[in-house]
């Protein structure tokens, strides 16, 4: 699967657990939209990706991508300690300068 360098290295920062690369995947500005809550810039996406590491300790698997005119869309088995694990999630991401703008995940 070819995928853009900047979601290659989120999902390796994600498996690694590591959110100091997770949130460097993201613009200054960027947005993520998850289980109901808005989360703004880097300090906000790193310490949701933190705590979500803590809890869930879950791991990524790429099983499709691609780019449509709404943006790019990464589907990914996700695993981890959480009820319904694994579970397949869609990562509906906007890119921008090599940096994730936006991220909204859906079941």
């Amino acid at each position: 699967m070819n995928l853009p360098r900047v979601i290659t290295s989120l999902i390796k920062a994600q498996n690694a657990h590591d959110t100091l690369a997770y949130a460097e995947c993201f613009a200054d500005t960027a947005i993520v939209h998850d289980e109901g809550k808005t989360h703004h810039g880097k300090v906000e996406i790193r310490a949701w990706n933190q705590h979500s590491n803590h809890e869930y300790h879950t791991v990524m698997k790429p099983l499709d991508y691609e780019q449509t005119e709404s943006g790019d869309l990464l589907t990914a088995e996700v695993a981890g300690n959480f009820p319904g694990s694994p579970a397949t999630l869609k990562f509906h991401l906007t890119l921008d300068n090599d940096l994730i703008s936006s991220l909204k995940i859906t079941g």
